[in-house]
Parts: C-alpha cells; sequence; structure tokens
C-alpha cells in the first residue's frame, strides 16, 4: 500500500530543510540577476557606437558573471553539505533502526540525497522567479533614474534557467556528500539518539587529514611562487590563483584540524564561569559540529576580506610603482569598482550567515537530552540561554578572525602577484613590493556583522533551549 503524499513529504517540516531551501533561492536569485545584469550591461555596450564593438567588456562581463555565481554556489554548496550532514547525524537513531529491519545503509543514502534534489529544485524555481522579478524591476528603476535609453533587452530568457539548474544539481550532490555519515550507522545505534564523531574519532581520520595538509602545503607553495613570479610577469596572479584555490581547500577539508585551536584560544576570552566553560566545552567536545557551523562564516568573511585587502593593496602596489602620485580619477574608480564587488561577493556571506544559524538551531534540536539533563541538576533557563549565546558568539568570533587573517593573505597576494612587475608612470617603479594594505572600514563593518550575526543566530536556538522540559527531555 502506497505512502500517503502528506508522509511522503513530511521530512520538508524538519529543521533544516527550510534553511537548505532559503539558500538555494538566494544562490539561483543571486545567479539570475547577475545574468540579467550582465545581459542589460552588454546591450547597452552594444547600442553605444564608439565601445559597442568591443569584444573584450564582453568576456570579462561574462567572465566576472561566472566567477561570483560559481562562488555562490560553492558557498551554499558547502553549507548545504554541512546542513546535511548535521540532520543525518539526528537521524541516526532512525537508520539504525531501518538497518535493524533490513534496509540496506546505501538505500537511505539514496534517499538523503533524493531529499537534497527537492529541495533543490524548490529552491532554484523559487530563486528563478524571485530573480527574474527583481532583475525586471531594477532595469525598470535605472532606466529612468540613470537617463537610459531603451535598448531593448528582453529580461525572460533561457540563459536565465542555468543558474537555476546549476544550483538544483549543487544541492542534490551536496546532499549525497553530506549523507556519508550513512554508510557508518550500524544497526546496535538504534539504542542511542544523535551521534556525532568525538575529538578521537576526527584525530583517528589520518587519510583525510593527511590529504588536507598536503593540499594545504602545496598550495602554500604555489602562492608563494604566484607572488615571486608575479615580481617579474603579471601571470603570476594564475599560479597564485591555483596556488590559493588548493590551499583553501585544503583548509576546508581539514576544518576540524584548524577551528578547535582557534575555539580553544577564543574559549579563554569568555572567563571561567560555569556557564562560559560549557559554552567552550559544547564547542570543543565535538569538533566536526562546531567546525561545519564556522567553515561556512570563514568562507563568506574570506571573501569579503580578500576584495577589499587586494582592492586596497592595488592602490598601494599602483601609489608605490608610481612614486606616490596617483591619478585621482583611478583611485576614485577602484573604490566604486571595490563598493560594487563587496556588495556581490556580500551575497555569499548571508549565505554563510543563513547557514550558521540553520546548524546551531538544529545543533539545539539534537540536543534535547542534554538540555534536559542540565536543567534537571540545577541549571536555570537563564544560563542555559547565556549558554547557547556564548556558543553562538564562540564560534562566530573564531570563524571571523580566521577569515580576517585568510582573507588578508590571499587578498594581498593576488594583487601583489598581478602587478607587482608593472610600471606606473611618472617613475615607471619596478619591480615593486608592499606590505598587505587592510582597509579598515569594511574591517570594521565585517566586526559589526559578526556582532549582529551571533545575536540573529542565536535568537531562535535560544528560544528552543529554554523550551526544553527536563522531564520530557530526559524520557525521549
Amino acid at each position: 500500500m502506497p505512502r500517503p503524499a502528506a508522509s511522503r513529504t513530511s521530512w520538508l517540516r524538519e529543521r533544516g530543510m527550510g534553511a537548505s531551501i532559503l539558500v538555494a533561492t538566494i544562490s539561483s536569485a543571486f545567479g539570475a540577476v547577475l545574468l540579467s545584469a550582465t545581459g542589460y550591461i552588454a546591450a547597452i555596450l552594444r547600442a553605444d557606437p564608439y565601445i559597442g564593438s568591443s569584444e573584450v567588456l564582453a568576456v570579462v562581463l561574462v567572465v566576472l558573471t561566472v566567477i561570483l555565481t560559481g562562488v555562490a554556489v560553492y558557498v551554499a554548496a558547502i553549507v548545504t553539505a554541512n546542513t546535511f550532514s548535521t540532520v543525518v547525524a539526528g537521524r541516526t537513531r532512525r537508520i539504525a533502526l531501518l538497518r535493524l529491519i533490513g534496509a540496506s545503509a546505501r538505500s537511505q543514502r539514496s534517499e538523503v540525497a533524493r531529499q537534497g534534489l527537492v529541495v533543490g529544485a524548490i529552491g532554484a524555481l523559487l530563486g528563478l522567479i524571485l530573480g527574474t522579478v527583481l532583475s525586471a524591476a531594477g532595469i525598470a528603476l535605472a532606466e529612468p533614474l540613470l537617463g537610459i535609453d531603451d535598448v531593448g533587452y528582453g529580461v525572460v530568457q533561457g540563459v536565465l534557467v542555468v543558474p537555476a539548474l546549476i544550483v538544483a544539481l549543487t544541492t542534490w550532490a551536496a546532499a549525497w556528500v553530506g549523507s556519508r555519515r550513512v554508510l557508518a550507522v550500524t544497526p546496535l545505534q538504534a539504542l542511542g539518539g544523535s551521534v556525532e564523531a568525538t575529538h578521537e574519532a576526527v584525530a583517528g581520520r589520518r587519510g583525510r587529514n593527511a590529504g588536507a595538509i598536503a593540499l594545504f602545503v602545496a598550495g602554500a607553495a604555489l602562492l608563494a611562487a604566484g607572488i615571486a613570479l608575479g615580481l617579474v610577469t603579471p601571470l603570476g596572479v594564475v599560479v597564485a590563483f591555483f596556488g590559493g584555490l588548493l590551499s583553501f581547500t585544503g583548509l576546508v577539508l581539514g576544518s576540524t584540524l584548524v577551528m578547535p585551536p582557534v575555539l580553544r584560544l577564543v574559549g579563554r576570552m569568555f572567563g571561567r564561569s560555569a556557564t562560559a566553560r560549557l559554552a567552550a566545552e559544547n564547542a570543543l567536545r565535538y569538533p566536526e559540529r562546531s567546525s561545519r557551523m564556522a567553515i561556512g562564516v570563514v568562507i563568506g568573511v574570506t571573501l569579503v576580506t580578500m576584495f577589499a585587502v587586494a582592492l586596497e593593496t592595488v592602490k598601494s602596489v599602483v601609489t608605490a610603482s608610481a612614486g606616490g602620485e596617483v591619478d585621482p580619477e583611478f583611485t576614485a574608480v577602484i573604490d566604486t569598482f571595490a563598493g560594487i564587488m563587496m556588495g556581490l561577493v556580500a551575497v555569499s556571506a548571508v549565505i554563510a550567515g543563513v547557514g550558521l544559524v540553520n546548524l546551531l538551531t538544529i545543533g539545539v534540536v539534537q540536543r534535547r537530552r542534554e538540555l534536559g539533563l542540565l536543567r534537571s541538576l540545577g541549571v536555570s533557563i537563564g544560563q542555559v540561554r547565556r549558554m547557547v549565546v556564548l556558543e553562538a558568539a564562540h564560534i562566530t568570533i573564531a570563524a571571523v578572525v580566521t577569515g580576517l587573517l585568510l582573507g588578508t593573505a590571499y587578498g594581498w597576494a593576488g594583487a601583489q602577484s598581478l602587478l607587482g612587475s608593472v610600471a606606473i608612470p611618472p617613475l615607471w617603479l619596478s619591480p615593486t613590493f608592499v606590505a598587505p594594505a587592510v582597509p579598515w572600514v569594511p574591517v570594521a563593518l565585517i566586526v559589526v556583522a559578526t556582532a549582529v550575526l551571533t545575536l540573529v543566530a542565536a535568537v531562535v536556538p535560544t528560544r528552543l533551549a529554554t523550551r526544553v522540559a527536563p522531564v520530557e527531555a530526559l524520557a525521549e
């Protein structure tokens, strides 16, 4: 007898699924808006009698669109994979019971992957509609405000389906990757609950840890080589790009090695009170869960900081090569471009923030028994609330500090490897080597945004944590 349609879709009401749909929606809408903006700008350029035939501008616009959409999809994929990994950890008991009655691990994993495809498809469709509406509204507002003549650009185009398809397939793949934990669930775990890898289990993954370290070391070597080559030719930025990609991938894969020491240092900032120590221990006891929460924010902060530092360092390199004199128009162009890029890259930071809120919420739901035990031992509702807020602050501060350091290093390396050999008038000095230039206003904005993110991320988990009744939680 087939299951009713309501029961087949009941999993959509689980914690984490709504946020995953939101992440897919933002990514798909962002891709649609970028494609529409690129197409509209290209239509304006084609209508210009002087630069309408420029193939270079068209290529630059396409490359920029692909890169920014790819970045948003990359962050969304990591957030989605982490979400499904956490969801699977919460389903450990149910999966083990199904294994006990004969279900295979692969069939369970296929079910999770199918759910990821459904989530991705829903989010991609909503994002496609939202992105198309926003694009049409943006063009309608831009023409009278900027005095642009109608260039006959139609917003509804088949190419807008491309980012939606990419988002749906990426979410499906991310759910498959995030559900790999299903293969390790045994029928004996039917007696337990949510299972997260302990510090000892994470440390025992020698193959993955060794691979992450190898990628990071190789990437760091290429990054250094790109900076050195950049003193001779601008092609050094190509080597530096691959070095940054490899090293950052190594950091993501080895996040359970990188984040715990940072979390331990940050934990000392909160003092030695019982609540602060509980918050710090919660972040360190299960490094995989904490690392999943932090790594999305690390990526978002790294991207925003990288672009800000890169553009500020570009001005420093140009100023040094020119002997201290820079055309004010050049500075204005760089500042304008920096503002646009920061706004676009901020979408990835928003996706990372959604991921943090989502994972913190799921974590509290899966720790009902633990919170119930604390309440039964005499911990007050206020202390539970402070513990959850401190845990959110613990993870976000560690993630922001790591992201600021990585973003500064990557941004400086990119600018230095690109322009280190370029001579600028009037003095035409080359090669030019400068220290990283840090724009303090964007950094301050990142810190303020982090404080806001911490408060927002803790609202829902705190409400859920304070509603836990000790007797009910311990009975689960």
